[in-house]
């Protein structure tokens, strides 16, 4: 990694950290759509980025989230469940290491379906384990289910906007 691209992924770190904590933690539609874009930091991290550093870097993004909102750890749970994931992901849906286009994992580097399988897999994953540690109940699977995939949805189209506004495809 470049010097660059460190002090990048520092300033996303923070950007996302106040953006989620000032404006989109005070999102709840319905009781039923929180959007959590703050992990599009996670989904940004370069391709080789040592396993333990975005481990670490997922869970400070989280523990920095739970101490602003009070969650005592859910966020942090559920960044580091997406960040072990995360190269599991990358090599499950791509086809090695030569089709991973740019040191980042960007719409414009690897086209639209690469990007769409990589971030809402681990944009579930982190849903997934942040509602249902919040709740930690069978008995409300159903309404959880719903609600995650609710957020999913939501967070994944900020995501998208993102990616169109930051990373314009080529001409």
């Amino acid at each position: 990694m470049t010097s660059r691209t460190v002090f990048f992924n520092i300033l996303r770190f923070f950007f996302l950290v106040f953006f989620q904590v000032l404006i989109l933690s005070h999102i709840n539609l319905g009781g039923y759509i929180n959007p959590y874009f703050y992990i599009y930091f996670i989904l940004l991290l370069p391709f080789d980025i040592p396993g333990w550093l975005l481990l670490v870097a997922s869970f400070f993004l989280g523990l920095s989230i739970d101490i602003f909102t009070n969650t005592i750890g859910l966020n942090a749970a559920a960044c580091v469940m997406m960040a072990f994931f995360r190269p599991f992901v990358i090599s499950a849906i791509s086809s090695g290491p030569e089709s991973l286009i740019g040191d980042t994992p960007t719409l414009r580097n690897q086209g639209v379906k690469w990007f769409l399988y990589y971030s809402i897999i681990l944009v579930l994953v982190h849903h997934a384990s942040f509602f249902y540690l919040e709740i930690f109940r069978i008995k409300e699977f159903a309404a959880t289910f719903v609600r995650m995939l609710l957020s999913s949805a939501f967070t994944m189209v900020l995501v998208l906007i993102s990616e169109y506004l930051l990373y314009p495809r080529g001409k």
